[in-house]
């Protein structure tokens, strides 16, 4: 026996006696375990429950039997695996073919190991459980949280999408909520391959349970004269305001939301006073009573830069007044060691935010452990995935919560949006415009406020900007192209559609309550439906379906879908706002709501139709999502090269925490209002100014990098989004994002195979490095480049003038610049050329790329003449898949796969025999097989010669 392998409590169950008394029950799932409580509130029963050989679900409670709340998020397994149940002392254990899952009664500690009996997870020794009564709205529950053991060269992906450009989050903290642009999803997926998904659709925290403490609670406070007790607040107005400059003492920096009981006052800011134009200072310094490590989160909107210790730790960022984020940082600090800090601000708005707290430091052991919390559930469970890589964690995952069905293909081509098509005329205008200049596009987007003035949640069109809804459609169409519209989950109160909600009990009513006015016009009152009604999901549908299905609209933009009822106020009036549900309290029922939402569209129109795939785009998300056909996009992000750079992260841990589609607004949405004044002068002048200049080469680098992420779209508010609307036809910027887009669709077999992985292998196609070189450490934290798909090596440009990119090239048998051909050694770090009209691009050796023809809409041309590119060096695979595109008829079996296999030692490459069938299929096409290799760089040339074979479905081999 391998002793070193066993975690110390099994030992302690092998040595008690043998005739121990049975501590648990079987079940036909498996196993309920009798643990002997370590307190009033601790686990009093532990439950095994086999989902699959490498899948166990895990519950806990203090109580005397499960509450066994039905999951949102999990589906009932088709059938049972097959598993057996051993006791050996107080450990009880339950075996799958692959697996070994085991509970000590003594503590209700839980363990993981795989056939060998090499442990894989083990709970925090002692157990690792913690259960807190809670009550709400007069409803029982726990607050609860779950902690385990944590090597040190472990990593962390996951845990949705988030915007303070953290990747690995090893000892990392993250607060899981819902908010505009941040998407949280309670699931990590390891480097050790295992993944955990928390059942819990509360306000959650990976990492430090606590919340970030205001600074006085945490250090000793000294204004700027080294008086003690608060800093000082310098607030200087705009000198045309006519105001006096204001000094004051600060006993926290806390102006992070606005006030519940007067929603035009941001909470402790100084009443009155003109923020548009002002400079505000908060300075003195602070001295701990502990030395470590201590975690900062700066709440800020407008301009922000941080200095403590007379060092710049958060060089300037900036976010728009009426959409703050999150940024977090870490500074080393002695005990009694008292440090200079200094925030300056400007508020850019009449109404912003700013905000700075803390964390104490924590044991870097403790710091280190995989540590969930939940603010409410019923009982603890989770769920532990298993896996040989991270492909099959994320796999087990979708085997848990639901397949990603095949998106249409038209969705992976490329999507014009801006905020907004005011008319109808507009919207097919810019159509128009990308066919004229032959500039490829799919989708054109319909932007919120179509509807009257008044009429929110209507779907009604204003006649006098759309006076013909259903011609604008088919126009649209007839241009070979699809519309996709906003729908958000608002209802004025003056609608009809609000009336068939309320009158079921369906509406939120908080919002009502208080009378609160949004933003349009004068202002006017309504609230979101609850989507956890299943009936109200069922309306909710409906009202679309009658006003806007039947326009032959093809694409849904669910907006706002948090639920964002009010920006920029706290997380307890949010929860007011958004509650109570149909399903119990909001706080109980916080994060899962872009999840039911999405289950009404999908369900709703897959009722009435099912032979057109559904497309959904949300703002929000949550594990599960991608049963519902969904993508979630970044929200309104702003147009900043940190925002740029921090979306790679944010895409790259989305794309782990299991749903596969993801976007962002390219370019960002929010604009500085340089970028606008920088825009109005070339309007006038025809001018580039350096803002402007600037403005073109952001938008440019962004596009490229969005050309490689699994939906290519563009959206922002002014200036204009159209590439013609941002430089002119022959400026680099123009040249580059038109090279971009007809490069994707160049790629669209590559793309659209990656789409069938995703259904048929669970495939994530936008991948961090981590994914495919797992057993390179050096990859762990390197969260600014990515795969796209098994081939290509991509690496965004994020800093303005940048010309080079340092990059690492992970180990493998090699790289080839997908340019050039030219081999680029493994394993090494490199500088390479970045020139303002492209991407660095690599390929893998040992990769398949199939490339079709010239495009201007996916659908245009069959793939009848396919470059087949081979980077030689190693032996490489890749399926083709194709299918009729539009419909669920793959679901049936009516699609068709071409194997390729290359072998290095022989040189050959093998075209296997197609498999299945479908309707409009081609029986008949040529492979033009390029080769590339170490002694034959050849670059990326649609025209480029080689090996020309006729396929008739026939396996064929050829010698290259």
């Amino acid at each position: 026996m391998n002793m070193k392998n066993i975690p110390y409590c099994l030992l302690a169950g092998l040595f008690l006696v043998a005739c121990s008394d049975k501590v648990y029950e079987q079940t036909d799932q498996g196993v309920i375990v009798h643990v002997t409580p370590q307190g009033e509130h601790a686990a009093r029963l532990v439950r095994l429950q086999v989902m699959g050989d490498k899948l166990i679900h895990v519950s806990a409670t203090p109580e005397s039997s499960f509450a066994d709340p039905k999951s949102l998020v999990v589906l009932p397994p088709a059938e049972q695996t097959p598993f057996s149940v051993e006791q050996r002392g107080d450990t009880v254990s339950v075996l799958t073919q692959a697996l070994k899952a085991s509970v000590l009664a003594s503590t209700g500690e839980v363990w993981f190991t795989d056939e060998e009996g090499r442990l894989i997870l083990q709970e925090n020794k002692g157990g690792g459980k913690e259960f807190t009564p809670i009550t709400v709205e007069g409803t029982h529950g726990y607050t609860i949280r779950q902690v385990f053991e944590s090597p040190a060269d472990e990593a962390f992906y996951g845990l949705g999408q988030h915007q303070a450009d953290e990747f690995n989050y090893k000892g990392k903290n993250e607060e899981l909520f819902q908010y505009n642009t941040k998407v949280s999803v309670p699931f990590i997926v390891s480097n050790k391959n295992y993944g955990v998904l928390l059942d819990s659709y509360s306000l959650c925290r990976f990492g430090n349970p606590n919340d970030y403490s205001q600074l006085g609670e945490v250090f000793k406070l000294f204004d700027k004269y080294g008086k003690e007790g608060a800093l000082t607040g310098n607030y200087v107005p705009d000198p045309k305001s006519g105001v006096q400059p204001l000094e004051r003492r600060e006993d926290s920096l806390y102006f992070e939301h606005l006030k519940r009981e007067d929603l035009s006052k941001v909470v402790n800011l100084p009443e009155g006073f003109p923020f548009m134009g002002s400079k505000v200072t908060y300075e003195g310094s602070i001295e701990p009573s502990q030395s470590g490590e201590f975690k900062f989160i700066l709440y800020y909107a407008g301009y922000t830069k941080v200095y403590i210790d007379g060092k710049l730790v958060v060089p300037e960022r900036w976010r728009t007044a009426w959409n703050p984020n999150s940024y977090k940082f870490s500074v080393n600090l002695e005990s009694g060691k008292r440090v200079p800090l200094k925030i300056e601000w400007e508020p850019d708005g009449y109404v912003s935010y700013s905000g700075l707290r803390v964390l104490a430091p924590v044991a870097p052991e403790e710091q280190g452990k995989q540590s969930w919390w939940s603010e409410m559930t019923k009982q603890l469970d989770y769920y532990f995935i298993a896996g040989d890589d991270m492909d099959e964690v994320i796999s087990g995952y979708r085997t848990l919560t639901g397949k990603s069905p095949i998106m249409p293909k038209w969705a992976m081509g490329y999507w014009q949006s801006r905020e907004r098509y005011k008319t109808s005329a507009e919207i097919i205008g810019a159509l128009k415009g990308f066919r004229d200049r032959q500039i490829p596009i799919d989708n054109i987007v319909q932007d919120w406020s179509y509807w009257p003035e008044d009429a929110w949640g209507s779907h009604d069109f204003d006649k006098a900007r759309f006076p013909d809804p259903k011609a604008m459609v088919d126009s649209i169409h007839a241009m070979n192209a699809r519309i996709m519209i906003s729908v958000w989950p608002k209802f004025y109160a003056s609608t009809e559609h609000y009336k068939q909600f309320d009158k079921n009990g369906w509406m939120y009513q908080q919002a009502i309550k208080d009378s609160i006015r949004d933003w349009i016009g004068p202002g006017y009152i309504g609230s979101f439906y609850d989507a956890y009604s299943a009936d109200a999901r069922k309306l909710f549908w409906k009202q679309m379906q009658d006003k806007l299905y039947v326009l032959g609209i093809d694409a849904w933009w669910m907006d706002a879908s948090e639920p964002n009822i009010r920006d920029c106020t706290d997380i307890d009036y949010r929860k007011a706002l958004c509650g109570p549900t149909a399903l119990g309290s909001s706080t109980e029922f916080f994060n899962a709501y872009a999840l039911m939402n999405a289950e009404a569209i999908y369900d709703g129109q897959r009722g009435v139709d099912n032979d057109k795939r559904v497309f959904l785009l949300t703002r929000s998300g949550f594990a599960g999502l991608q049963r519902y056909s969904t993508a979630t996009w970044s929200g309104d992000i702003a147009t900043r090269w940190e925002d740029m750079k921090a979306q790679i992260s944010a895409g790259l841990n989305f794309s782990m925490s299991g749903i596969p589609y993801w976007t962002m607004d390219i370019g960002g949405f929010c604009v500085e209002n340089r970028y606008v004044a920088g825009q109005e002068v070339w309007n006038k002048t025809r001018t580039e100014n350096a803002d402007y200049k600037e403005w073109r080469e952001l938008n440019t680098r962004w596009y490229q990098f969005g050309a490689f992420c699994p939906l290519y779209r563009a959206h922002g508010q002014y200036p204009f989004r159209e590439i013609w609307n941002i430089a002119p036809e022959n400026h680099p910027a123009y040249q580059s994002v038109v090279y971009y887009t007809k490069l994707r669709y160049k790629l669209m077999p590559y793309i659209y195979s990656m789409a069938g992985m995703t259904y048929f292998d669970d495939y994530t196609i936008m991948r961090p490095l981590v994914m495919d070189f797992t057993a390179d450490m050096q990859v762990n934290n390197i969260g600014d480049e990515f795969m796209f798909g098994p081939a290509f090596l991509v690496a965004p440009v994020y800093r303005y003038g940048d010309r080079t990119r340092d990059m690492y090239f992970p180990a493998c048998e090699g790289w080839y610049d997908f340019y050039t051909g030219k081999f680029q050694e493994a394993g090494v770090q490199a500088s390479v050329a970045a020139p303002y009209e492209r991407i660095p691009l690599y390929v893998r050796a040992g990769s398949i790329v199939p490339f079709g023809p010239d495009m201007q809409y996916s659908d245009e041309k069959p793939a009848s003449d396919i470059k087949l590119y081979v980077y030689q060096g190693a032996d490489g695979t890749f399926t083709l898949y194709e299918d009729e595109g539009t419909n669920y008829n793959y679901e049936k079996g009516k699609y068709a796969m071409i194997p390729f296999e290359y072998d290095e030692d022989s040189r050959t490459l093998t075209i296997g025999e197609r498999t299945g069938e479908f309707d409009g299929m081609l029986k008949e096409r040529t492979f033009t097989v390029v080769v590339v290799g170490k002694d034959k760089a050849q670059g990326f040339d649609k025209d480029a010669k080689g090996i020309v074979v006729k396929y008739d479905g026939s396996k064929q081999t050829v010698q290259l």
